[in-house]
């Protein structure tokens, strides 16, 4: 058997090349791979020995040759192709151990200049990887050192790959060609006149590996599977360990999803409750126990079956008071024992842990997509995510009446939640708590007789809240209907051409209001 190295990752190659060494294994390689393995006392040939072709144009041309691509692309079954190897004095080559030169990792770093990135496009890597990953039932390709170990153990026990093992490998291979080659096209495609790079490529390039497949979609007559992103952020969703319960939903990642990026916003302990998307009971409190219980209060009943995610350990006197009722999952990035043994007798419970972000709540763009994608018919639509924190600096008073300092912090409360809330939002909180959640309304002014409702169902007064609109009012209104309904200080983003006319309202009605300059719709 004869294997050609050639890698530019050198991780674990030269102790991978030893152990094939010890089988028996002949060894080929190129360029600064040959000489660290010579260097570890391994025999090895080089390449140009085996074409008989020195290297050229700065090592761009060294595997592009007959004796190489032959030697990989020979099916051995086929006796045309033994005659022509023979002929031509071509030894076949049985095992490929490429990686690719480091483009995405070039591309990443500050300053990356064109000429960078052109000279770290490998062309002779992945030209015999595909050679190798095509004639897969005779030759097995390694791309990453994670597959080094495996690869050894079958040959250490059987002396040869099977079958599955190199159809797996090849799967694997031209997942990574593919994988280099869209990284190629996302950063070329964004380099505009001038050199500067856009957000936006001229053509994107989806890439994304399959975490499982679903029982169903949104509906049981939908087929589904949950996805997730070649380098997923730290602290995403798709990050998560599955400690208990049954098999995740379409809806529960959904509205999972929902849940856990809105509470790791949060710096103060604090629970989320989300259903169908929304959440319908948001709180900060001195321990997750209070922060759940003040939670719950906005709206048990919609509570009945959903999403509940904390940002701090979930212990057991917490753990207690969620099981008492139905809920579909449970998040947090941990929980102790005794909070995990409440829910040992409810196995159906899904509950998740989730590592927070390296930064936490103090770097909201820490562990959050950069980008945001909605499929539109044949189509898509992409936009920056909306990463957007708000600070008390930033805020506008725009009334005669200037809120308190409670005031302001439960505006801001108020503002955080609205971003997760579908539009039109409309949300009423005092004392980091929510007290009325109106969601996806077609009327802003539905959306806050909904939130009053609500909070009459649930037993709570709006009395002296603070009330958040995702976006403007365009007429005095919507203004109106919140005040009545007890809010005493207001959030919106202003922008509206009637801006003069709401102000004036809230100074009639004697509320305070103050301008984020920042809309959050969610559609």
């Amino acid at each position: 058997m004869q294997a050609l190295i050639s890698v530019s990752d050198k991780t674990g190659i030269v102790e991978f090349a030893q152990a094939l060494h010890a089988l028996g294994i002949r060894l080929i390689s190129t360029g600064g791979t040959a000489k660290l393995l010579a260097d570890a006392g391994l025999p090895v040939t080089e390449v140009a020995q085996l074409t008989g072709f020195p290297e050229m144009l700065d090592g761009r041309v060294k595997t592009l040759h007959p004796k190489v691509h032959g030697g990989l692309l020979a099916r051995r079954d086929l006796p045309e192709h033994v005659a022509a190897l023979k002929a031509h004095g071509i030894e076949t080559i049985d095992l490929l151990v490429v990686n690719l030169y480091p483009f995405e990792e070039t591309v990443a770093k500050p300053g990356c200049t064109l000429e960078d990135a052109i000279e770290n496009i490998d062309i002779g890597g992945p030209a015999m990887v595909r050679s190798a990953a095509k004639n897969w039932k005779d030759v097995g390709v390694l791309t990453d050192a994670s597959q080094y170990a495996g690869v050894l153990e079958e040959l250490k026990s059987s002396g040869k790959l099977s079958d599955k093992t190199r159809f797996a490998l090849s799967v694997a291979a031209f997942n990574r060609i593919s994988n280099y080659d869209g990284a190629i096209s996302d950063y070329l495609s964004s380099i505009q006149e001038g050199g500067e790079r856009t957000v936006f490529p001229a053509q994107a390039n989806g890439r994304f590996v399959k975490l499982q497949d679903l029982r169903y979609g949104e509906n049981p007559h939908q087929q589904a599977a949950f996805y997730r992103d070649l380098h997923p952020a730290p602290g995403s969703l798709v990050t998560a360990q599955q400690l208990q319960g049954k098999e995740l939903s379409y809806n529960n990642i959904a509205d999972a999803d929902a849940a856990w990026e809105c509470v790791k916003g949060f710096s103060e302990t604090a629970c989320v409750i989300v259903k169908h998307a929304n959440p319908c009971g948001v709180a900060t409190g001195k321990d997750a126990h209070d922060a759940y219980a003040r939670a719950l209060k906005t709206d048990p009943t919609s509570a009945f079956g959903g999403i509940i995610a904390f940002n701090r350990t979930v212990d057991g006197a917490a753990a207690q008071a969620v099981a008492r009722q139905f809920v579909e999952v449970l998040m947090a990035p941990d929980f102790t024992p005794e909070a995990l043994e409440f829910f040992k007798s409810k196995v159906n419970v899904r509950i998740l842990r989730i590592a927070l972000p390296p930064g936490g709540a103090s770097d909201w763009d820490n562990g959050r997509n950069a980008m945001d994608i909605k499929r539109v018919g044949s189509g898509l639509l992409m936009q920056t995510a909306d990463n957007r924190e708000m600070t008390l600096g930033e805020l506008k008073v725009v009334t005669k009446k200037q809120p308190t300092p409670a005031q302001l912090q439960d505006l801001l409360f108020a503002w955080k939640v609205a971003k997760f809330v579908k539009s039109n939002a409309i949300v009423f909180c005092k004392d980091g708590m929510t007290m009325g959640v109106g969601a996806g309304q077609m009327s802003r002014l539905d959306s806050a007789r909904i939130a009053s409702i609500k909070a009459q169902a649930a037993g709570l007064s709006l009395q002296g809240t603070a009330a958040a609109s995702d976006a403007f009012f365009p007429f005095r209104d919507g203004l109106d209907v919140i005040v009545d309904a007890g809010a005493a200080c207001v959030i919106q983003p202003g922008g509206s051409m009637r801006d003069a006319e709401v102000i004036a309202a809230a100074d009639e009605r004697g509320v305070a209001m103050v301008f984020s300059g920042v809309r959050h719709f969610r559609h």
